[in-house]
């Protein structure tokens, strides 16, 4: 496998890449990742099952993107491809490290900066890509609120639905979800779309993304996702209003938002997550009376 990695690299360096030092590093939930190198350089690579390439060719695309905005600092992609039995991808190997609060907050201002900068006329993506392990549908629509009924709460119920899950009327949460965001018209920013404090980090104290599950839609859902499992310093936050402030009903907003990450870490890890995904849904959609 190593060596038909290291073919590819080369290939996408146009120069010999000869893999000289690997170490396993850990972290990754999902894929197997190693920092390798040459003389020259040190790449970062994940590799999984080989039916799982498309995984990173979505990622890739993610990262290519976000890295239009200047004040972030996102892993440059070197190639993807496949091996007999693997899939893999390959980055520049980052350094990451840990941010003082003024870099904190500068992280939060470029934040904004991505989400101000680039946009679409509608909400969705190209192509369906991956949230985790889970396919995340991604069907270009103009009404955010259908978008985010459909496509996120109505798709990820219905996984659970498979999975055995009893999260009560399914076709009622839709449609209460569609109600309680009808009239919110954001603007389609351009999405981390899976942003928590595991997908960030610094490099020489700079902004570092990574992981993507990038689309276009509502960016309140980008800093509802930073406040899920274990909320960023509140410099980032103080950052991100001082440069573009987040509208009023964020607040409201905010829990539905958090529904989708957690209906998708309940199909991802199961029943642990079920009975939060249940008060959540009723707390915010309150099922009528049968």
């Amino acid at each position: 496998m190593w060596n038909a990695i290291g073919l590819q690299v080369s290939d996408a360096l146009g120069r010999e890449f000869q893999i000289n030092d690997k170490l396993s590093i850990s972290g990754g939930d999902i894929h197997h990742a190693y920092k390798i190198a040459d003389h020259h350089c040190s790449l970062f690579v994940k590799y999984n099952d080989k039916h799982k390439a498309e995984m990173f060719t979505s990622e890739a695309r993610a990262l290519t993107l976000l890295r239009r905005e200047p004040g972030l600092v996102i892993p440059e992609v070197i190639t993807t491809g496949t091996t007999a039995h693997h899939a893999f991808i390959a980055l520049e190997y980052l350094e990451l490290g840990n941010g003082s609060n003024a870099q904190w907050y500068q992280f939060g201002q470029d934040l904004a900066r991505l989400h101000r900068n680039h946009c679409q006329s509608q909400y969705g993506f190209d192509e369906d890509n991956f949230i985790g392990t889970t396919v995340q549908p991604n069907r270009w629509q103009s009404n955010w609120a259908e978008f985010f009924a459909e496509q996120r709460i109505g798709w990820q119920l219905k996984l659970a639905q498979e999975h055995g899950h009893n999260l009560g009327n399914c076709e009622h949460w839709v449609e209460a979800c569609a109600e309680k965001l009808r009239g919110h018209k954001p603007q389609a920013s351009l999405l981390h779309g899976d942003l928590w404090r595991g997908n960030m980090a610094f490099v020489d104290g700079t902004g570092v993304l990574f992981d993507p599950a990038s689309y276009y839609g509502d960016r309140e859902t980008d800093l509802a996702m930073t406040e899920l499992f274990s909320p960023l310093p509140a410099d980032f936050y103080h950052g991100y209003q001082a440069e573009w402030p987040l509208p009023n009903g964020y607040q409201q907003r905010k829990p539905i938002y958090q529904l989708y990450h957690l209906l998708n870490h309940l199909n991802l890890f199961g029943g642990s997550y079920l009975q939060q995904c249940q008060a959540l849904l009723q707390e915010q959609f309150c099922e009528p009376q049968r």
